[in-house]
């Protein structure tokens, strides 16, 4: 225990860049959704919460994420001179084993917004219990994954030095911003945090994925100028086309994290050299403060394979290996850390190593580049995190999935994990899904970068050890074909199959794999894998009904942002079973969203105030509101080309099953003209009401979907979108409302004017905060009132638009779920179909024409759209068949009188309803 002098004692010097905030003045710190801090701001509320932590030097355990709240608790700690332990704030179970081992004097929870009101203290110690060393300032997990105890000491020095090294090696200057991809307690995305406060730079914080659309609208609004990544990043960036995107202010992109292939390096360092960004290659480890080593830009296309040159103020050198040519790399400078810590006694230590031995097999090439060779020790780099490979063994004993007497092997690559375990019975596949789930959760890691092998002995060499190689070899079966690691069930989808292949005995069947195949089948996506999201695959209101419900009927629950989360985050961790109790209660009252639920009602509702069974007058127009609402989350995503196409799918979504609809309406009765079949009744059709009005819901919807469309189509709407997501809509809106009080004529002769309701549907999906949902709700209780002249039609419309506004889920039956999404999907087509059928059975009942207009509603949705999908599976499984028989004569032939047999021959409802 600390003696009572040392509880009296004033903290040692902070580290400068978390206690000289102030220095930078009204300079932009920090972004994060609608919330900017300038330096000054960020220092008083880190001096607030500094206070708040007290003058005597403690133990500060702070949960964080990427967000102010996180930012300011850590600097706080900083500036106060506390040590600090980071633990995510996602991962609970991650904090267990830092209380359970150092006792931390207090735990700081982090809230998700900015403000001191929401960042919670938990004094654990009155003062402190610990004995820490003057120098001690940070303390970050080895392995960043692990939950292992061991811990790297890192001292006010060695982070202001790396933070200025850092900053020196990139030219990081008060102009630049960088935007979050890797989570804070992960030592490199700490190090961005450190080196972008030392200058004066602004941090746009986020955690959307690069696979997400919105967070490249995101840097594009904030006019981001880099962002960090790992290995698995620019996989990632392969994926959503980066080379494609519109990025004019990026000015540089970091990689670390592990080796990249130089192939990959070469291929971005071209793409940047011709788009005017860099790609700055970087070596670095947890021991030596995140980076040590830069391979400048220039050099990274003609030498991809090495990481250049220590960053300023450290060196390399190599010392011998016996039985290797090359040697190991040892890295100094003034960023090298304390040293470890196990245990609470080691916290009161100095300075145990003055140089890092990397464990890396190095050599320098005669122009001064090093490059790395090899291993020295077991360890992998999996998507930016160090594996201890023992730890692994470690903890499958530890979770009690090595059975007695048994014993587990575990190896692998840069690319994922392999493991090896005994068993005493026959290996399932089951079992070893549910081992490799388990164990890429407790390690945190992505659960596809996790594979488990069930055998009945570990494979040996004749010197009775492991024979590592031979397990990694176990791996060769799942990685497909010419070594494509992507997921067997992928692979299966590529053109050329006809119908999904079987999933592999080996493949594990967990509920990502259910996503992905609810996506495959309701997206028509041939390609689905655990980093995709619904927008990411062009999923649009069209087919989001049906993709929800068949969602939370899989998964119990979705985030109101699933449609932008990636399927790996969507699936939620195994939990403790409920009840039995908790289950029935589950069933009786489920949440779905309450769009879905508008949406069902709303149709039936528009029927049967036709068929005159009911009087429920203005949820065509709740509709309009919600057609707004989804515009902006399904529409607005991606490049302005790519996004302009998706606008262009969507809309003959609408147009074309309605021409199609009314065409035959016309041809089989007297109720229409040829202007309702070209949707333009609205504009040059009789301004009293009769038939010819019936479908002026779908045309004044094609309308604004046509002129939104054209205006974000434009180069000036497109750069007003990105840098003004709320406030173009709310500027449409005061435009609407000109329209609405009839200060302007609307242009669409005869129709009452509608663009007011969509844009300020528009706008609350744009809402992230209460009082700017309170303004937009204060606007329609103004706007709605008088625009009908009908009481009761008015209450309808506003209590739509409130529930959109402030009601995000309703818990109803789980059994009423699936007919709701139905109802919901086919609200258009019923819509469409209602006038021809409800008024030849309205004389036998309301009720039975109601029902009967909804079943023909439904019935012509699945005509528009399961149909075609069937057709395309049918003439794609003939291609196939045909191009697999022209391959086997064409073989046979080759082959003259020999057969030579190859392997290769055997292998919703719409916007206008949202």
């Amino acid at each position: 225990m600390p003696t009572p002098a040392t509880l009296l004692a004033p903290p040692t010097a902070a580290v400068p860049f978390a206690a000289d905030l102030a220095r930078h003045g009204d300079a932009l710190a920090l972004v994060h959704d609608d919330e900017s801090l300038t330096y000054a701001e960020l220092a008083d509320r880190v001096g607030e919460l500094a206070a708040r932590l007290g003058t005597t030097r403690r133990l500060v355990a702070v949960t964080v994420r990427n967000d102010v709240a996180s930012i300011v608790a850590y600097l706080a700690a900083l500036a106060g001179g506390h040590p600090v332990v980071l633990a995510p704030a996602d991962r609970p179970e991650a904090l267990d084993p830092i209380l359970a081992t150092y006792r931390p004097d207090v735990v700081v929870h982090a809230g998700r917004s900015a403000g001191l009101a929401e960042t919670r203290l938990d004094e654990r110690h009155p003062g402190t219990a610990h004995d820490l060393h003057p120098d001690l300032a940070l303390l970050l997990s080895t392995s960043g994954s692990t939950g292992s105890p061991k811990l790297v000491r890192l001292s006010q020095a060695n982070l202001q030095a790396n933070a200025e090294a850092i900053a020196d090696s990139l030219g990081i200057t008060p102009a630049d911003r960088a935007v979050t991809t890797l989570p804070m307690h992960y030592c490199y995305g700490l190090s961005v945090i450190h080196s972008h406060l030392a200058r004066g730079a602004t941090l746009v914080l986020t955690t959307l994925s690069v696979v997400d659309p919105c967070f490249w609208d995101l840097v594009r609004r904030a006019r981001g100028t880099s962002f960090a990544a790992v290995p698995y990043t620019f996989d990632l960036l392969d994926r959503v086309g980066f080379p494609d995107l519109d990025l004019p202010s990026l000015r540089y992109v970091t990689q670390a994290g592990g080796r990249l292939a130089p192939e990959t390096v070469r291929r971005y360092a071209e793409l940047g050299a011709a788009c005017g960004w860099d790609l700055v290659v970087m070596y670095g480890q947890t021991e030596a403060t995140a980076r040590m080593g830069v391979l400048p830009p220039g050099l990274a296309a003609e030498h991809p394979g090495t990481i250049g040159v220590p960053v300023p103020g450290g060196a390399f050198r190599i010392e011998p290996v016996d039985g290797h040519d090359a040697g190991e790399l040892v890295y100094a400078g003034p960023n090298v850390m304390l040293g470890y810590a196990e245990s609470p006694a080691d916290l009161a230590l100095g300075r145990t190593v003055d140089e890092l031995r990397t464990g890396d097999l190095a050599r320098q090439r005669p122009d001064g580049l090093y490059e790395i060779v090899g291993r020295r020790s077991r360890f992998l780099k999996l998507v930016g995190l160090r594996v201890d490979l023992a730890r692994v063994e470690e903890v499958l004993a530890e979770l009690g999935l090595v059975e007695r007497g048994l014993a587990a092997a575990a190896t692998g690559t840069d690319e994922r994990l392999v493991v090896a375990v005994e068993r005493a019975s026959q290996a399932d596949p089951d079992d070893d899904a549910l081992v490799s789930k388990v164990l890429a959760e407790r390690l945190g890691l992505p659960r596809a970068a996790v594979v488990v092998h069930g055998v009945s002995a570990l494979p040996r060499l004749a010197s009775g050890k492991t024979d590592y190689a031979a397990v990694l070899a176990l791996d060769a079966a799942r990685r497909g074909p010419a070594g494509d690691t992507r997921p067997a069930d992928a692979l299966a989808q590529l053109p050329g199959s006809p119908t999904p292949a079987p999933v592999p005995a080996t493949q594990p069947t967990d509920a990502t794999a259910v996503v992905r195949r609810i996506y495959a089948e309701e997206l028509e996506h041939p390609h689905v894998t655990d980093d995709d999201t619904f927008v990411g695959l062009e999923g649009d209101s069209l087919s989001y009904v049906a993709t929800s419900v068949r969602l939370e009927q899989a998964l119990g629950h979705l985030p109101a942002d699933w449609h932008v989360t990636p399927i790996r985050d969507l699936v939620p961790r195994p939990a403790t079973p409920a009840s039995p109790l908790r289950r029935r209660l589950a069933r009786l009252a489920a949440p779905i969203e309450t769009g879905i639920v508008l949406r069902a009602l709303a149709i039936v509702l528009i029927v049967g105030t036709h068929a005159k069974l009911f009087a429920w007058p203005g949820t065509a127009h709740v509709l309009i509101a919600l057609a707004g609402y989804n515009f902006a989350r399904f529409q607005l995503g991606g490049e302005r080309l790519h996004r302009l196409r998706r606008q262009l799918r969507s809309l003959a979504r609408i147009v074309v099953p309605s021409v199609a609809f009314i065409g035959a309406a016309y041809l089989l009765t007297d109720r229409y003209s040829l202007a309702n079949v070209v949707l333009l009744n609205a504009v040059v059709g009789p301004e009293t009401w009769s038939t010819t009005w019936q479908f002026w819901f779908v045309e004044v919807l094609v309308y604004l979907l046509v002129g939104l469309g054209a205006l974000l189509a434009t180069p000036w709407g497109d750069r007003v979108e990105r840098r003004f997501p709320f406030g173009l809509p709310v500027a449409i809106l005061g435009a609407g409302l000109l329209t609405r009080f009839e200060v302007v004529d609307p242009g669409v002769p005869h129709t009452a004017p509608v663009l007011w309701l969509f844009a300020l549907g528009w706008a609350l999906s744009r809402t992230t905060t209460t009082p700017r949902r309170l303004a937009l709700s204060v606007v329609a209780l103004v706007s709605v009132p008088g625009f009908f002249d009908d009481p009761r039609r008015e209450a309808v419309v506003l209590a739509g638009l409130l529930l959109l506004a402030w009601v995000p889920t309703v818990r109803l039956p789980a059994v009423l779920h699936r007919p709701l999404g139905v109802l919901a999907s086919a609200s258009l087509y019923a819509y469409l179909v209602q006038w021809l059928v409800y008024p030849e059975l309205v004389g036998i009942h309301p009720a039975v024409a109601v029902v009967a207009s909804l079943v023909a509603g439904v019935a012509y949705w699945g005509l528009v759209t399961r149909v075609p999908a069937l057709v395309r599976r049918r003439v794609l499984t003939r291609r196939t068949v045909t191009r697999r028989t022209l391959t086997r004569r064409t073989l046979t032939r080759s082959a003259g009188s020999r057969t030579v047999r190859s392997p290769a021959a055997d292998a919703a409802p719409t916007d206008a309803a949202a």
